[in-house]
C-alpha cells in the first residue's frame, strides 16, 4: 500500500469513533499544554531574576559581620565591622571603587514645640545612589518606564558630602513625613533641629517615597527617616564603635571574584586573622554579592521547574497509556478486519504503518489542540507567577515532537500485535 492510501485509511480508523479518539488525546492536550506552559513560567522567571540582578546592581559586594552562638546567644564571631575599615578600602583596595557605610539607632527629634520619635540613619554621602540602583523605593506617583535618577529622591535641598562625613558634620537629610511632622508645612531649609541633645541642620528634604514592593509597604515607611552623616551618628548614639554594615562598589564587575579575593585580604589585615595549620582563615565578615543572593533564587526557580517537569512527564505517560489502550481495543475490535486484509495479501508492514499511524494522529492532534490550550494559559500562568511568563518559541516544535514520540511509543506495541494475528483464526473472529 502507498503511504497514502495507509494514511486515508488510518484516518477512518480514528474517525470512526470520534467521542473516543477526543477523550484519548485529552491526556497527550494536557501534558503538551504543560510543556508550554512550564517553558513559559521558566523563561519568564529567568527574565525576572536577570531583570532584578541587573536593577540590584551587579557591582556590589556586601560585607557584614560574622555571627555565631556562645551558649545560645548570637554574638559576633570576632571583630566588628568598623566605620573606618570602610573609609579606608577604596584606597587600600585596587578593585574598589567606593564603598556605602549605614547604621541605624533610635532618637528624638525636636523642633519647637514638636517632637518626633524617628528612625535615625548614619549613611555616606553615595546612600542616593545605593537607593536608585537598589531599586527597591521610588518616588510615590513615578511612572511606568521612567528612569531613577538622583534628582527624583531629592525633594528640596542638598545631601551631606564626603567633607561633612569625614568630620562629622552636624547636617542632616528628613524623610518627607518627619520634614511634615516636624515643620508642618513651612520651610526646614537652613532650620535647626535637635536629634536626642545635639544640634543639627537640615540641608534637604527626600522626595515623598514608596516601596516598589507594594505586598511590603504596610510593613515600614521610607518617609519617617532622618538621614545624617555616619561619623555623626557613631558620635552621637555609641559610646564605643559599632558594627556597620558595608557595601563595596567594585570598578570592574567582570574582576568580581578578583576583588572578593582583595577585600578578603585587606579585612584580614585589619583584623589581624592569621591561617590555621591547614593554611585556611576563620574569617570574622561575610561577603555576599547579588549574584549569591539570586544563584539561589534561581536554584529555587529550577527546583520548581523540575516538579513542574515531572508532572508534565506523568502527564505525558498517562496520555500515552491511554492511547496503547485505546488501539489495543481498536485492534481487538477490528480483529476480523485485519484478518481479511492479511488474507488478500496485505503485509505485515502495512498492518503496523496502519495501526501507528493511527496512534500518532491521535497523539498529534492532542499535540496540536495541547498547543493551542498551552499558549491560552500563558496569561492565567502569569497572574500565578507575578505576571511573568514569557512564551518561549522553541517550545512549540519541542511540545509536538514530544507529542509524535509519544504516538510512536505507545502505538508500536498494538500496531506489533495486530500485525501479529494469524488470517485464519482473525477471520473466524466473532
Amino acid at each position: 500500500m502507498s503511504l497514502g492510501d495507509l494514511l486515508r485509511t488510518s484516518l477512518r480508523g480514528v474517525s470512526a469513533n470520534k467521542l473516543r479518539a477526543v477523550l484519548t488525546m485529552l491526556g497527550i492536550i494536557i501534558g503538551v499544554a504543560s510543556v508550554i506552559a512550564m517553558l513559559a513560567l521558566g523563561n519568564g522567571a529567568r527574565a525576572a531574576v536577570e531583570s532584578r540582578f541587573r536593577s540590584l546592581g551587579a557591582n556590589q559586594v556586601q560585607i557584614s559581620t560574622q555571627m555565631a552562638f556562645d551558649d545560645d546567644e548570637l554574638v559576633t564571631a570576632g571583630k566588628e565591622l568598623t566605620y573606618e575599615d570602610g573609609l579606608l578600602m577604596p584606597e587600600n583596595v585596587e578593585l574598589v571603587d567606593r564603598v556605602d557605610m549605614s547604621i541605624n539607632a533610635q532618637g528624638k527629634a525636636r523642633f519647637g514645640r514638636a517632637t518626633l520619635d524617628v528612625s535615625v540613619t548614619g549613611a555616606t554621602p553615595s546612600a542616593l545612589e545605593s537607593f536608585v540602583s537598589a531599586g527597591e523605593i521610588q518616588p510615590v506617583n513615578r511612572q511606568d518606564g521612567e528612569a531613577l535618577t538622583l534628582e527624583s529622591f531629592l525633594a528640596f535641598g542638598r545631601f551631606f558630602t564626603l567633607v561633612e562625613v569625614l568630620e562629622s558634620g552636624p547636617v542632616c537629610v528628613l524623610g518627607s513625613q518627619t520634614a511634615t511632622d516636624l515643620f508642618g508645612g513651612d520651610d526646614p531649609l537652613g532650620q535647626t533641629i535637635w536629634v536626642n541633645r545635639a544640634r543639627c541642620e537640615v540641608i534637604g528634604v527626600l522626595s515623598e517615597l514608596e516601596l516598589v514592593d507594594e505586598s511590603q509597604r504596610y510593613q515600614r515607611n521610607p518617609n519617617e527617616i532622618l538621614l545624617m552623616p555616619i561619623s555623626t551618628v557613631i558620635r552621637m548614639f555609641y559610646e564605643e564603635e559599632p558594627s556597620v554594615m558595608i557595601t563595596a562598589f567594585v570598578a570592574d564587575e567582570s574582576r568580581m571574584d578578583e576583588a572578593k579575593d582583595q577585600i578578603k585580604a585587606y579585612l584580614r589585615q585589619r583584623h589581624d586573622i592569621q591561617p590555621d595549620a591547614n593554611g585556611e582563615y576563620q574569617d570574622d565578615f561575610n561577603l555576599t554579592t547579588r549574584k549569591d543572593i539570586l544563584g539561589a533564587q534561581q536554584e529555587a526557580a529550577n527546583t520548581f521547574s523540575l516538579l513542574l517537569a515531572a508532572m508534565v512527564i506523568f502527564s505525558l505517560i498517562v496520555g500515552g497509556i491511554g492511547i496503547m489502550n485505546v488501539m489495543l481495543v481498536s485492534v481487538t475490535e477490528r480483529t476480523r478486519e485485519v484478518g481479511v486484509r492479511l488474507a488478500v495479501g496485505a503485509r505485515a508492514r502495512d498492518i503496523v504503518l496502519q495501526f501507528l499511524l493511527e496512534a500518532i494522529l491521535i497523539s498529534v492532534g492532542g499535540g496540536v489542540l495541547g498547543v493551542a490550550v498551552g499558549i491560552l494559559s500563558i496569561p492565567l500562568a502569569a497572574s500565578l507567577n507575578s505576571g511573568m511568563a514569557l512564551l518561549e518559541p522553541g517550545s512549540i516544535p519541542l511540545a509536538l515532537a514530544v507529542a509524535v514520540v509519544i504516538g510512536i511509543l505507545f502505538g508500536i506495541y498494538p500496531a506489533l500485535r495486530a500485525a501479529r494475528l494469524d488470517p485464519i483464526e482473525a477471520l473466524r473472529y466473532e
